[in-house]
């Protein structure tokens, strides 16, 4: 009798054990920091990024995670800070994908339309304001 009540414990802390690690590892990377190199120079809303890598991350995971920031590799720079929308990525569109782009003309670099997390079923999709 006792061993099976020892046997019932040591189960039950497993599997907590096991809930508390997926917890934590949900909560792990809360900004969804996805590092993303780009051969070509591509744009954001009011501004432009050279060919390179860069940090793409939810500025506001403990709210309503609408602002993304982007950054240099080593963190020393800012290129972007701004509201986006959520978007369910389409299911036709494969997991590995984490940006898309949108066309352009001849010669100008391609607008990041939506950043997809790693793993993530939403997207960010960037503002772009047409001011003429």
């Amino acid at each position: 009798m006792v061993n099976r009540k020892l046997a019932l414990a040591l189960c039950g802390a497993a599997l907590f054990l096991v809930g508390f690690s997926v917890g934590v590892d949900a909560i792990a990377n809360p900004h969804r920091t996805t590092y993303l190199t780009f051969s070509q120079p591509v744009r954001l809303p009011g501004v432009s990024l050279g060919s390179g890598t860069y940090i793409f991350e939810i500025a506001n995971p403990e709210t309503s995670a609408d602002v993304v920031r982007v950054l240099s590799r080593d963190r020393s720079k800012a290129y972007f800070m701004g509201f986006t929308r959520a978007v369910t990525r389409p299911s036709s569109l494969s997991r590995n994908q984490v940006v898309s782009l949108a066309e352009s003309a001849a010669g100008t670099a391609p607008p990041v339309t939506v950043w997809w997390p790693e793993n993530e079923s939403t997207g960010r999709q960037f503002v772009y304001l047409d001011l003429r």
